[in-house]
């Protein structure tokens, strides 16, 4: 049996290289695997031949594998290894030789075994200065062709900036034309359309117009842009119908026989009209469309107001409508057009309005009652269900489930037209003016009690509200009085702290006269606060009084005080008409019959009343004086 050699080696754990005084061990870190080939590869000795060599066997001799003698793992790395030192030293010997030198030549120069063949050196033919010149020439050509090619496409942006059109030009400007309004194409021409009706208008004047490609030419002499260029032209040329070129607009005044009260414009341009040759197209089919529209609106209007049966009849003459809002306020409504080069004309004559006049509110109402009449054609029943039968509100179909009476039936197919629904704005825009004026006329006439007015911003075009506050100067603890205004169309509603609830007509002078009465009763209801808290007694009040002169308007509130003591009065009289006077009496008085009468208790009678004087005290409101007097009245022995 062979012998097989074994390799005796240490236990694979890491070496101790020092132990601390405390009897820690510091070992040697392991390997890494560089490290653990290198110190394999130094135990094989190259110099010796193997006698471990693996015999080779048959694949049939399955049962003589098990005592086969096992393969040496180095041994590829080995045999590898020794290829390569065999090339090495076939170099060496090689290099050995070609650097050795075996004698000289009959010219002096060395021999050699061995000559390593390099780089052959061939002598180049001297150039002619010809074909240099045209080698560059070509050289040179194809940097020429491109620096040529981007001074041609220089010069031709140069050129379109300058007015020189490219035929691409057309075609962009019409895809944009598309992007905005609807275009066909009708035989060689492009027609356009520039009418409400996918949106629900039924106005029956037409609204095409046409584009074609403008000319090619271009004006030199047209006005430039501050950069110096010349203004281009569009490559579009739109030619719109006679009756819709020019500027329209429609123009709304409430007035009082010649009083303009308020005015608003729909579709108001400033300054004169272009002409239409040199209106951008964009520009020019805004402005066409919008002449279409205020013909559209004012012809709705003239319609209605033809049919609607007022108290008191509405007027179209030409182009205006004339509706009746108050019986001596009218609401007047005029179509203003003027063609191209005409400048704005007026067709009631007049001025156009100035912007202070201006009501946001009624021309923005203009512009959404149309809108709303235009969209309800298109989807008249609003959300319903697919199964339900067209042109039949939700409340008509449950009518009949609901059993509703006659008068809900006609309510229900009643409809408020366009110039109902503005002559009921116009009428809140007059009586939230007169509200407004006796506001602020009354807050700048009486500056005792004070009046602040503040209107609410959550408001409808028919209706609006104001919360009045009226207060004393320095005693806004003691009294306040607020009522809170409901501005109507036909109606104000007022609404007292106490929870009363008046109602007043359009005219001013009723509001002016109950808050005149509110003044009076405030003052009075301030004078009994005040005695409360200077401990005086409050012996009789009234806001109805029936003595002193007869007023105009209301009746005249007042009071009657007494001290502590009870030997001093004062009586407080106020007027609707802001005229308060303060009267004193004292106890007993010294005029007292003891010889008729005698019962003592009628010595405690005052005497006869006399007017205070209150212009010369200190004071900046009746409560101020009326404290002072008090303060001084209750000391007095």
């Amino acid at each position: 049996m062979a012998t097989i050699p074994v390799r005796i080696e240490p236990p694979g754990e890491n070496t101790v290289l020092e132990v601390t005084y405390d009897g820690q061990e510091i070992s040697q870190p392991p390997l890494t695997m560089s490290e653990n080939l290198a110190k394999q590869a130094r135990k094989i000795d190259f110099s010796q031949e193997s006698d471990m060599e693996v015999e080779e066997q048959d694949a049939d001799q399955d049962d003589m594998k098990s005592f086969s003698q096992p393969v040496w793992p180095w041994e590829s790395v080995r045999n590898k290894l020794r290829d390569a030192l065999t090339e090495l030293c076939v170099a060496s010997d090689v290099l050995t030789i070609a650097t050795k030198e075996c004698g000289k030549d009959p010219g002096g120069n060395p021999k050699r075994y061995m000559v390593l063949d390099g780089p052959v050196q061939v002598d180049h033919p001297e150039q002619k200065p010809f074909v240099q010149l045209l080698a560059m020439k070509k050289a040179l050509e194809v940097p020429s062709k491109i620096l040529i090619q981007g001074a041609e496409h220089l010069k031709n942006l140069q050129n379109e900036n300058k007015g020189v059109r490219s035929p691409e030009d057309f075609h962009i400007e019409l895809l944009r034309l598309r992007q905005n309004w609807r275009l066909k194409k009708v035989g060689n021409s492009i027609l356009g359309d520039l009418s409400y009706r996918t949106a629900g208008s039924q106005f029956k004047q037409s609204g095409m117009f046409e584009v074609t490609k403008a000319d090619d030419t271009v004006d030199t002499n047209q006005s430039q842009v501050p950069g110096g260029m010349p203004k281009i032209s569009s490559a579009l040329k739109v030619t719109v119908p006679s009756e819709l070129e020019g500027i329209a607009y429609i123009q709304v005044m409430i007035q009082r026989d010649n009083e303009q009260l308020v005015s608003a414009t729909l579709g108001q341009f400033t300054g004169l009209a272009q002409n239409s040759t040199d209106m951008h197209w964009k520009n020019k089919l805004e402005a066409a469309q919008n002449v279409l529209f205020c013909k559209e609106l004012f012809n709705q209007l003239a319609r209605e107001a033809v049919e609607l049966q007022a108290p008191i009849p509405h007027m179209v003459v030409g182009s205006q409508i004339i509706a009746s809002v108050f019986p001596d306020i009218q609401l007047t409504i005029s179509l203003c057009h003027s063609a191209a080069g005409e400048g704005k004309k007026n067709s009631s004559g007049s001025a156009p309005p100035s912007r202070n006049d201006h009501s946001d509110v009624l021309e923005h109402s203009l512009f959404q009652l149309l809108r709303k009449v235009q969209a309800s054609n298109i989807n008249p029943d609003g959300p319903s269900l697919s199964s339900a039968p067209i042109g039949i509100s939700r409340k008509r179909r449950a009518a009949g489930p609901e059993a509703a009476d006659r008068h809900s039936l006609l309510e229900m197919s009643s409809s408020e037209t366009l110039l109902e629904q503005i002559v009921r704005q116009a009428q809140h825009v007059v009586l939230r003016l007169r509200t407004i004026y006796v506001l602020d006329t009354l807050a700048r006439e009486y500056k005792d009690p004070l009046i602040t007015s503040h209107w609410s911003t959550l408001s409808s075009p028919t209706c609006s509200s104001v919360k009045v506050s009226i207060v004393s100067a320095g005693y806004e603890a003691i009294i306040k009085t607020q009522l809170v205004i409901h501005v109507g169309e036909k109606m104000q509603r007022v609404i007292c702290k106490d929870g009363r609830v008046l109602n007043f007509s359009y005219e001013p002078q009723e509001l002016r006269d109950f808050i005149l009465c509110q003044l009076a009763q405030h003052q009075i209801s301030g004078v009994q606060m005040l005695s409360k808290v200077m401990g005086w007694q409050v012996l009789s009040a009234s806001s109805f009084l029936g003595n002193g002169a007869v007023e105009p308007f209301g009746s005249a509130a007042g009071c009657l005080l007494a001290n502590a003591q009870g030997n001093r009065f004062l009586a407080v009289r106020h007027s609707p008409q802001s005229y308060y006077s303060v009267y004193m009496a004292q106890a007993p008085h010294s005029d007292a019959l003891s010889s008729v009468i005698e019962d003592k208790k009628w010595e405690n009678l005052p005497s006869a009343f006399r007017e205070v004087k209150l212009d010369k005290m200190e004071g900046k409101n009746l409560l101020g004086k009326v404290e002072l007097l008090m303060a001084a009245l209750s000391t007095t022995p």
